[in-house]
């Protein structure tokens, strides 16, 4: 039988250490190779679909999918589908919303994973190749291909992120579900067990979410300042 799930273990550690190497060894090669950037996204892609289509793969095996909980209705998986389109043609909105999206709730996930098993379980191999594949995603396609979130790209991602979170939230209605943990917070430690009973968190994380997306953009906003006055 695997070994439970241990928070920052030594496989939890090795993990996210993993998830800041690849990406990084990649951005490494590129700016010495250019022409390596297309094979280097085309790895990420094809890391970050499977690792995602295996978590569905597990849960079906141990009879855990229902439509109540395995629908691509996580903010996780959005962020997922949108940096896989943006690996395979790199595009402004889709990249701006993986970044956000996948530093915003992604990362969070991968620091207080929501597994039972730890390493070698299948559950905790996937959800690492999923979680950890968006973040490496977001990292190499902002150091490695040049592309950034500007301030035009916050109202988007703002606007999206409402667009996602009412989808969600008929989801939860119809089905009966927590999507988006709308209805309940997750059952493990998170930084969500620090905000007010349900339904006090929602407007919580409104502001929270709105300080992430500032926070995000602020290394950006710095960079810029430095070119202004650089240039004056």
């Amino acid at each position: 039988m695997n070994p439970p799930f241990i928070l920052f273990g030594r496989a939890h550690l090795i993990a996210l250490a993993m998830v800041l190497a690849v990406p990084l060894l990649l951005t490494i090669l590129v700016r010495c190779r250019p022409q390596f950037d297309p094979p280097a996204r085309w790895l990420l892609a094809a890391l970050l679909l499977p690792g995602w289509l295996s978590w569905y793969a597990v849960s079906a095996s141990r009879g855990e999918l229902s439509i109540a909980t395995s629908l691509p209705l996580n903010l996780c998986d959005w962020a997922a589908i949108v940096l896989f389109v943006a690996l395979v043609r790199p595009r402004q909105i889709p990249y701006e919303l993986g970044y956000f999206w996948g530093l915003g709730g992604t990362l969070q996930g991968l620091i207080t994973p929501d597994i039972a098993f730890g390493f070698p379980d299948p559950q905790f191999l996937c959800f690492f190749a999923e979680h950890g594949g968006v973040v490496a995603a977001l990292f190499y396609l902002t150091l490695g291909t040049g592309l950034r979130p500007y301030w035009a790209s916050l109202p988007r991602v703002i606007v999206g992120t409402f667009a996602y979170v009412g989808v969600a939230a008929l989801a939860d209605w119809l089905l009966d579900a927590n999507y988006g943990f709308l209805r309940a917070k997750p059952p493990h430690a998170s930084l969500m067990s620090l905000l007010s009973p349900w339904p006090w968190y929602i407007p919580e994380l409104v502001l929270i979410g709105i300080a992430f997306v500032l926070l995000y953009y602020l290394p950006f906003a710095a960079m810029d300042a430095v070119r202004r006055t650089r240039k004056t």
